[in-house]
This record gives structure tokens, sequence and C-alpha cells, in this order.
């Protein structure tokens, strides 16, 4: 596998913890950055959508007014910021008055975390490039990740896992699984008994057929001219 947990974006990186995401600004100008930052936001939805973001922002000096705007941006997106990271006291003081967090658990610690959002499950294993998940996802609850996800368990209806490489399920797939969702139409999902309520590769969707057949078996989805098909696993 290639390496796709840190998500470059012109200046702007992405990663997971266990929180959610880490998204650190680059060192340019705030409005520019800014702008790239709503763009990206706006190119993938459905990575965003409903996540939680720690912003970085190094060593700029912001007031309640920058900080308040950045906040309504990622909003408007539906994506909620729940930390700000800054080596500056300025912008650390003005971020802690506005009640956001300043300073991440272990930083270390969590900058090679899995993605973990409240209320999303536990994520264990190798963090350069997968995370992995030994448990079953159940209805209502998400997982969103950069990289690739494995999860060594079932994805029940309702539940949502989001990624931005590739999906390995190690069980059965019931909900919603998007992988490539930072723009990836190479990557691909695979599980021992494939039946999603929704399938997405990229830009692409795809949906389970009605009737399947008798004998179940391992599926492979990737994007073969332009759709999205399903082959047996392994095997073409």
């Amino acid at each position: 596998m290639q390496k796709r947990n840190r998500v470059n974006s012109g200046n702007i990186t992405i990663k997971g913890i266990r929180q959610g995401l880490l998204v650190t600004l680059g060192g340019g100008d705030w409005d520019r950055e800014l702008a790239r930052l709503e763009s990206h936001l706006g190119e993938n939805p459905a990575f965003f959508h409903g996540g939680q973001v720690a912003l970085d922002v190094g060593e700029r000096a912001l007031t309640h007014a920058q900080i308040e705007r950045v906040r309504s941006m990622v909003a408007h997106h539906q994506v909620e910021m729940w930390a700000l990271l800054s080596t500056n006291p300025v912008t650390q003081s003005a971020a802690r008055e506005l009640g956001l967090v300043i300073e991440l658990t272990s930083r270390r610690k969590a900058e090679s975390a899995s993605a973990q959002p409240s209320g999303q499950e536990d994520a264990k294993g190798p963090r350069e490039e997968a995370i992995v998940v030994r448990r079953t996802l159940r209805s209502g609850q998400s997982l969103r990740h950069p990289g690739h996800i494995v999860i060594i368990g079932d994805v029940n209806p309702g539940a949502e896992v989001v990624a931005g490489g590739d999906i390995l399920v190690w069980g059965r797939v019931r909900g919603l699984v998007h992988a490539g969702a930072l723009g990836d139409e190479d990557a691909v999902i695979c599980a021992l008994d494939l039946a999603p309520t929704q399938l997405r590769i990229g830009g692409h969707i795809a949906r389970s057929p009605e009737e399947r057949p008798g004998q179940l078996m391992p599926e492979k989805a990737s994007v073969r001219d332009g759709q999205i098909v399903a082959v047996p696993w392994p095997g073409e």
C-alpha cells in the first residue's frame, strides 16, 4: 500500500488523530490559507461532513474575530472545530476565551494516533499507512480517516466508514462505505460479505443489487471504465 495517512492540499496537511482530524495550515498569507481550506472542504464534503477538526495555525497571532471567522467557515461545511493549536500566546489566549481547546493531551501521541472522533470506535494498529479497528461498527457510529482503514468486524446498517484511501473489512458490510473520499479513484473496498446500503469510491456511487446470489463470497470493489464494479476477492 502507498502511504496516504498524511494528506496534503497545497500548504494544508490533514492527519488522523483520536479526536478526529488535525488540519495544519501553511505559513503563508492567512486569507489565502483560509481560502484553500474552504476550497478543500467544499471539494470533499463526504469526507469532512459531520466531522471534528483541530486546527493548527502555527505561530500566527490571531484575534477573536479571525478565530470566529474560521470556526464559522468550517461550521458552514458541517464540521466542528473543537481545538485551535498555536505557539503564539496571543492566539492561545483568544482561543481559550472562545472555549476552544488549545493543546492536545499528548501532541506526539495524537499526531501518530488513529482517527477517533467522539462516539467513534477505537482504532489500533500501524499508524503510518492505516488504522485497524477491531470491533463491529454499529448503527449511528462513523469512522473517518485520511489514509486506509482496516476493520476486523462488521459494518452494520446505519454505520458509516469514510477513508481517504482503501477500506478492507474482515467481516460483513451492511452500512455506508466510502473509499478514496479525498478524490482517489484508484482506491478499493474489500469485504468478506459486501452488501452495503451505499458504496462510494471517489466521486462514484453504487448500491448492492436487491437480489444476491445464495452463496456469498469475498468481493473487491473498484472503479473501472467510470463505474464501480465488484469482483471475487482475491481474483479479477
